[in-house]
Parts: C-alpha cells; sequence; structure tokens
C-alpha cells in the first residue's frame, strides 16, 4: 500500500513535470508551434494530476482489517444514515460481531455528516430457505455508530441471536 511519505515524493516530481511542461507550453505559445493548444491540454492535465497527489501526500488511506471478519456485499445505503450489508449463512456470533465492525470502519465518510442524528445504522441480513421456493430473509444484526468522528471505539453492536439460531437450524 502506498503510504503518505510516497505520494509525497510522486507530488515533487510531478511537480518538476508540471513546471517543465508549463515552460514548454510557453515557448510553444510565444512562437506559434502547431501544436500549442495540445500542451495547453497536456498542461491542465498535469496540473491536476499535480494537485490530486498533493492532497493524497496530506491525508493517509487507512483500512482497518477487523479479524474474523466475514465477507459480505453492500446492499443498500442512503448515503447518510442507513446501510444494509448481507452475509452468507451459516453465520456464527463472533463471525457477525467481527463483519459488523469491518462494515462500519468501512462505511465510515466524512461526507455522511448530513444525518440527523449523527449517527449511521447498519443492519445485517441473510436470506433463509425454509422450504423449496420460499425464501425468508432474516435480519442477523445491527451496529450503530457516531458520525462526529473517524474512529468510533464505542460502536453499538446489536445480534440478533432468535434469528442467528433460526439459520443454524436451517442449516443443520
Amino acid at each position: 500500500m502506498i503510504t503518505t511519505a510516497e505520494f509525497a515524493q510522486y507530488f515533487q516530481w510531478s511537480g518538476i513535470a508540471t513546471i517543465a511542461v508549463t515552460v514548454v507550453t510557453i515557448l510553444a505559445l510565444a512562437l506559434k508551434w502547431s501544436f500549442k493548444y495540445r500542451l495547453v491540454g497536456a498542461t491542465g492535465f498535469m496540473g491536476v494530476l499535480t494537485a490530486g497527489l498533493f492532497a493524497l501526500s496530506l491525508l493517509p488511506i487507512v483500512h482497518s482489517n477487523v479479524p474474523g471478519a466475514l465477507r459480505y456485499s453492500l446492499i443498500y445505503d442512503n448515503g447518510t444514515d442507513r446501510a444494509t450489508i448481507v452475509v452468507a449463512a451459516p453465520v456464527t456470533e463472533a463471525g457477525l460481531d467481527a463483519t459488523l465492525r469491518q462494515a462500519a470502519a468501512d462505511l465510515y465518510s466524512y461526507g455522511r455528516s448530513g444525518a440527523a442524528d449523527k449517527q449511521l445504522k447498519i443492519r445485517a441480513r441473510t436470506v433463509i430457505h425454509p422450504t423449496i421456493g420460499v425464501s425468508e430473509p432474516l435480519v442477523l444484526g445491527e451496529v450503530i455508530r457516531s458520525l462526529s468522528g473517524g474512529e468510533d471505539s464505542a460502536l453499538d453492536v446489536r445480534i440478533d441471536r432468535g434469528n442467528l439460531a433460526k439459520v443454524a437450524q436451517i442449516k443443520a
């Protein structure tokens, strides 16, 4: 994974290249070369690329891994305060707890701050088939996290043990 220090180095090299392309563009405009407007586009692109690398050198890109988390798929997200994930059955209580914590870390972003109660609620569900041709969605648990900060150590994880037992019975 690329670190912020590496992005800072890439920013420096990109800045030098942008300055060089800018000088060549100014020269092309002054000497009225036929491809001068192509250089203007290249200079603009280099400027945007350099600005992006500068931004990445300031903010770290951190992805946390929760040990024991299961694979999940995001099936609903309203972009502010509600999301739903699906996990494959069979699932254990410890695996579900870790998966909910992983989803809370993965789905947090600064852009979700528009929620009225400043909390993100993520529900985990699965689909069981008690008989042939019948599908029953079951909510297995949920996690509620604060949207006020990046790291929330006070996650409220709630697991529905009754529905977890139903999943175990169907798969047994």
